[in-house]
């Protein structure tokens, strides 16, 4: 059977599960191929978040990081494996997602996405995942979206728990939901509570199924909606995310007219 579609016979046989969906189908097949994600932070979050969005198909995909694999990473980051210790974790990631598609085109940046350059990155991609571990990264993260008008999902996890939300250009950000004079970069880091690997494992898919469907233009957008779960119980609940009016990143000078 043809499909007149701009893929080749090995990428329709490739994502053939892809285009039975009445709701994707070849056009959203396409849109994801021409489509580009920046993925801050290949850990735990990232290693799932870039796997799927390579298997995907989608077309063009950053890494950026400047940690090397440690043995403790193995035990959540599922793109590396125990010959990659001490191997940077951008070279190894990118090897194993050009080996998974070699359609896709994966760019690295070996360092720490930081506010001075996090824009100049940024403003070439579609959509930002951010999966760091840190809230300087984040807030770093965030203002660069808000400046450059691109969509963000972020996710978070600890212990047992885990964080989702998105934002799109004027609809609020990540300031106005932990603004940083909150406190919120108190919270400890994995490294220092712990967290569940296949909890890790879940959020990511998550992050990845939402890029996803932004990128194709599908379903409802976690857009003002933070979904929190509890692994423990195996429960999800919802919290509404506002804009705050008085936000300092996206209700200031951040935007352009």
């Amino acid at each position: 059977m043809m499909i007149d579609i701009d893929l080749s016979q090995d990428e329709i046989q490739r994502y053939s599960r892809h285009i039975l969906l009445r709701e994707l189908g070849g056009k959203g097949q396409v849109s994801l191929k021409t489509a580009s994600v920046l993925v801050v932070g290949v850990g735990g979050l990232g290693s799932v978040v870039a796997l799927y969005l390579a298997a995907a198909g989608v077309g063009r995909i950053g890494l950026i990081d400047d940690d090397k694999v440690e043995l403790s990473n193995l035990q959540r980051q599922i793109l590396y494996d125990t010959a990659s210790i001490e191997q940077k974790k951008v070279s190894v990631a990118a090897k194993k997602l050009e080996a998974l598609n070699p359609h896709v085109c994966v760019e690295v940046w070996d360092k720490c996405l930081d506010t001075a350059g996090a824009l100049d990155i940024i403003q070439h991609y579609d959509l930002v995942c951010d999966g760091s571990d840190n809230f300087e990264t984040r807030y770093s993260v965030n203002a660069a979206c808000v400046q450059a008008h691109k969509p963000l999902i972020v996710a978070a996890v600890q212990g047992f728990g885990g964080q989702i939300t998105a934002f799109r250009p004027q609809q609020g950000c990540y300031h106005c939901l932990y603004p940083q004079e909150s406190g919120s970069a108190d919270v400890p880091t994995c490294s220092q509570a712990g967290v569940l690997g296949a909890v890790v494992g879940l959020m990511g898919t998550m992050q990845a199924t939402e890029a996803l469907k932004e990128l194709a233009g599908l379903g409802t957008s976690l857009v003002g909606r933070l979904v929190c779960l509890d692994a423990l119980v195996m429960r999800f609940s919802e919290i509404p995310v506002g804009i705050d009016p008085c936000c300092s990143v996206c209700r200031s000078g951040f935007i352009r007219k």
